[in-house]
């Protein structure tokens, strides 16, 4: 192998793959990074057997070959070399040569032979662009189940309806669902993508601008744009009918700012116990709306905030966590907050933006 490339377009590409190298002892060889020089390319791949990626970038080929490279060695070298001109890089007696104009680096490369084929999905596909793939997945990933006990909660579920793609996730405490509006969307029955895969999904895809295509089965996924790769397996088992739980009416209502519910929580928060607890008063006729935590050791808040509230009174107590986390995924300066009595859940969505659903439940007080 011989080859010249942009030293700027392997040095990114390098940083995206080698985030997806295994660190698994029984497969040593999953920790390196196989580069594939041919034809006028060089094809980065890096697996761990959960997910796979390849990047593909120009180079100028004088001699084609295959080599595998420790994934972290090779990241560690580029993030500390100082180019921005070509870099020529030449296999020698089954070391990996790296010319710059300054330096001349050496290391050693591993055999390829057993690295795992990154397999080529093929089944149902559809075209959606990055941004709305990207945004729908981080509105909900944060709900979902973090423990694998529970492989089917433990994902961001993925299905179509109508004209929209819809992505939920619940960890049982909480559910958030996110609804992207796709034209000609072909019918997605339903993808359980592992939430372990979600942050290499965002990072990867998270700086593209253009469209995407999917590809999916009842084993796999993949995602493709222009020199870029991925695949991820998918869970095989069932999400819960969470349309069971949604509430199909309230008693109590609250209409409030974003940013001044946004405030009251980080304040209580300061407060808050170490179940991360703070309780919600809502009283309509006397314009109450009010949040406040204790801590024995710290002491006390509570924050009255102006809001439009009809209905009954309650008095519910929730997870601080549980209600910041869902404001950045709400495109509306104002929130509506629909409350029932006893162990039923909160219902949050923005106003002006009914894309976004997202269902808290109470504590026990």
């Amino acid at each position: 192998m011989k080859l010249e490339c942009n030293f700027e377009k392997l040095k990114n590409s390098i940083g995206q793959v080698e985030k997806v190298t295994g660190k698994n002892l029984t497969l040593p060889i999953l920790s390196s990074i196989l580069l594939i020089a041919s034809g006028k390319t060089l094809k980065l791949r890096a697996t761990n057997l959960s997910v796979g990626v390849e990047i593909e970038i120009p180079a100028k080929i004088e001699k084609e070959g295959v080599i595998a490279v420790s994934g972290s060695v090779l990241s560690n070298v580029f993030s500390n070399i100082f180019q921005t001109e070509n870099i020529i890089l030449e296999e020698s007696e089954n070391n990996i040569i790296i010319k710059t104009k300054k330096s001349k680096i050496k290391l050693k490369c591993q055999p390829y032979e057993d690295f795992p084929t990154i397999p080529v999905v093929s089944g149902d596909s559809f075209n959606i662009d990055s941004t709305k793939l990207v945004d729908g997945i981080k509105s909900v990933y944060y709900s979902s189940a973090v423990s694998d006990i529970k492989p089917e909660i433990s994902s961001v579920y993925v299905y179509s309806n109508e004209d929209s793609l819809v992505f939920v996730s619940t960890d049982s405490f909480r559910l958030a669902e996110k609804k992207v509006k796709i034209k000609g969307i072909v019918d997605v029955s339903g993808i359980l993508l592992p939430f372990k895969n979600i942050p290499e999904i965002i990072r990867i895809f998270g700086d593209i601008k253009g469209d995407l295509t999917v590809f999916f089965n009842k084993n796999q996924i993949s995602i493709a744009f222009e020199g870029v790769y991925f695949t991820s397996r998918v869970i095989d088992g069932i999400f819960p009918d969470y349309k069971q739980i949604m509430p199909k009416e309230n008693t109590t209502e609250a209409i409030i700012l974003k940013q001044d519910l946004l405030s009251a929580l980080k304040l209580s928060n300061i407060f808050s116990d170490k179940f991360n607890q703070l309780n919600l008063v809502i009283k309509p006729k006397e314009k109450v709306f009010e949040i406040s935590s204790s801590n024995s050791i710290v002491g006390e808040n509570n924050t009255t905030l102006d809001a439009a509230l009809t209905g009954e009174n309650v008095e519910l107590s929730f997870n601080y966590k549980y209600f910041l986390d869902c404001l950045t995924s709400v495109n509306s300066d104002s929130l509506s907050l629909k409350l029932n009595q006893a162990n039923r859940p909160m219902v949050i969505s923005g106003v002006s933006d009914t894309s976004f659903t997202y269902l808290i439940m109470p504590m026990n007080r």
